[in-house]
């Protein structure tokens, strides 16, 4: 027979990227007194990594607590990308319902189809809130249907479709239940949540089970498992077995417990099944464990993860610039790094390969693959990656290879283009919207290897103003041959530093990615060659000097701006035969050694 805990309710928001969740859970903690009334808080609170808040998305899953009507809400604030699945998942697992966020004029994108199957899978009751209604743009009733839509896509149950509205502008911090109401506070968001979403349940004669699914770290106390308690309670300093992911156990002393109340943690000394804690007192405790009662263990259920579809080799940096700029730069220092990466990122894989050297990271996509190289440059560390590569599978003796959902909006005038681009790359078009405004939305089916480096020749194509999705879509046959980068590169073939005289000669050449000054060593990419051929050139070339003055029109060097490689830019240009160099300070391409001897001399 389960009780109910009526004093909390644990849930998740969730959303697509950019459709205000963060911003909504501001405004729930100022609201609820979490704050003092002058006190400085800076915005998007809950996006406490530089990261974060730099780029504008969530990327890890935070948990914060409130109180309303004297019952404490445990909310969870989630990644809105796909590529950070192994986040939303396992979140899930600590909260007994949703609260599905869509942009009034956006409406339901491919993110927002991810998070919300994870939650229907797992049967969490969802609170549908329609935020950002002030847009001039909005089409709120149009979004609605959408939504409703993807719930009978998803074959939710009826009770599951029968879900509360509630239209949000979380900005301002205003909610109402109808259009036509007055909006004056979130009151009306928090009284849906008290309706719809379920107190936690627990069974009274089960002893202790607590599933970890985060881990964080204190300088103080060492290592904190995270997890929700399913049942029993636990008591700061009594002895609890961990049941490991191998069948083993290990007997740990609970050394400190803590409740989240607003931003920070309060120690307690006992917690009950409902509450989310933290707890230390293993060193080596990971997620997916479960902390359960000494003597009459029982472990949860372990967590299920999606699995990774691409792969990049990661290795320690061998070019000529090597050990310069960074203070981690062996390949002992990156593999310590990414063996503490995989203690919380469930989602990714690491893999040994025949050279001691290198590693084989498996992970969901290149925006967090590209997230992971950003952290590991920002604590100092050298790094050389591969181009990205999927990751295939055998079924029934034939190769599969993993899918992805496009979903592309742009003007109607980029459709030929988009379409052509898409097409080359096997893709396939699903659906075609258009709402009238001028844009229009396409939906695709494409390799996952067709989007390797597509994004920045979409922006290209559609002068900066397309926007594009993609979800992973399953698995199916190998669909042929996929045509990479046409252009070749421009190779430097000596070390030293580049110069105005040289780049003006290689201009007509192709694109720069160096300007006057630059340090330069041979083997490293300057540049992109408009020709299909890598090309060894010489950009430390110096005028030679002459007793004969030369007129001024000659003397003057105009160069054309050069392309700065941004990190996740360079991921997408290289070709097989090229790495790129990550450092704290700078982000080079350069050609693998063995691919040297295939570079033409420059003419």
């Amino acid at each position: 027979m389960y009780e109910e805990r009526k004093d909390i309710r644990n849930l998740a928001i969730i959303a697509h990227v950019d459709h205000g969740k963060t911003t909504l859970v501001d405004a729930m903690l100022w609201q609820s007194g979490i704050f003092r009334e002058h006190q400085r808080v800076q915005e998007r609170v809950m996006d406490n990594i530089d990261l974060e808040r730099e780029k504008g998305i969530t990327i890890m899953a935070k948990n914060t607590a409130l109180f309303y009507s004297n019952v404490k809400l445990n909310i969870v604030d989630t990644p809105g990308h796909a590529d950070f699945g192994g986040e939303v998942e396992r979140t899930l697992k600590m909260v007994d319902g949703v609260m599905l966020l869509v942009d009034a004029s956006e409406g339901p994108l491919p993110q927002t189809r991810f998070v919300l199957r994870k939650s229907l899978e797992h049967d969490l009751p969802a609170i549908v809130v329609i935020n950002k209604i002030d847009r001039p743009d909005a089409r709120i009733s149009e979004v609605i249907n959408e939504v409703y839509d993807l719930f009978i896509d998803l074959d939710a149950r009826e009770d599951q479709i029968e879900f509360p509205i509630v239209y949000t502008n979380a900005k301002l911090g205003l909610a109402k239940r109808h259009l036509e109401d007055e909006a004056k506070d979130l009151r009306p968001l928090f009284d849906a949540i008290l309706e719809r979403i379920p107190p936690p349940e627990f069974d009274p004669r089960q002893n202790l089970q607590l599933l970890i699914t985060n881990i964080d770290y204190s300088d103080y106390i060492g290592r904190l498992g995270i997890g929700r308690i399913s049942n029993g309670a636990i008591r700061q300093g009594e002895l609890v077995s961990v049941c490991k992911a191998d069948g083993s156990l290990e007997r740990i002393k609970v050394t400190q417990l803590c409740v989240y109340d607003g931003l920070k943690r309060t120690e307690v000394k006992e917690a009950s099944a409902g509450d989310i804690i933290a707890l230390a007192g293993s060193s080596d405790i990971t997620i997916g464990e479960t902390v359960a009662d000494a003597e009459h263990p029982h472990p949860l259920p372990a967590l299920k993860i999606d699995e990774p579809t691409l792969a990049m080799i990661f290795s320690a940096n061998q070019s000529g610039f090597a050990g310069k700029e960074g203070r981690y730069v062996t390949s002992r220092h990156l593999k310590e790094r990414l063996d503490k990466e995989l203690l919380k990122n469930v989602s990714l894989r690491v893999e040994s390969t025949p050279s001691t050297d290198a590693y084989r990271v498996i992970g969901r996509g290149e925006l967090q693959m590209a997230i992971l190289l950003e952290m590991m440059r920002r604590e100092s560390y050298e790094v050389e990656v591969s181009k990205p590569e999927i990751v295939s599978k055998t079924i029934d003796g034939r190769q599969m290879e993993p899918m992805e959902m496009l979903l592309v909006d742009c003007p109607e005038e980029f459709i030929g283009v988009v379409t052509q681009k898409i097409g080359s790359r096997k893709g396939k078009m699903l659906k075609m919207i258009n709402h009238g405004s001028g844009r229009v939305r396409l939906e695709f089916r494409v390799p996952a290897r067709g989007l390797i480096g597509f994004r920045s020749e979409f922006l290209t194509d559609t002068k900066g103003t397309g926007i594009m999705n993609h979800l992973f879509d399953g698995y199916d046959e190998w669909q042929g041959d996929i045509p990479t980068r046409l252009t070749g590169a421009l190779v430097a073939d000596r070390p030293g530093r580049a110069t105005s005289y040289a780049l003006n000669n290689l201009q007509d050449r192709g694109e720069l990615f160096v300007r006057p000054g630059d340090p330069v060593y041979e083997g490293m990419i300057v540049g992109e060659n408009s020709r299909s051929v890598d090309l060894s050139v010489n950009v430390t070339k110096e005028k030679k000097l002459t007793n004969m003055r030369a007129s001024t029109a000659d003397e003057a060097v105009r160069l054309i701006p050069y392309r700065e490689m941004g990190l996740e830019r360079a991921l997408e240009f290289i070709k097989e035969d090229e790495l790129v160099e990550i450092t704290p300070q700078s982000i080079r391409l350069r050609k693998k050694p063995g691919a040297r001897k295939f570079v033409k001399e420059e003419s």
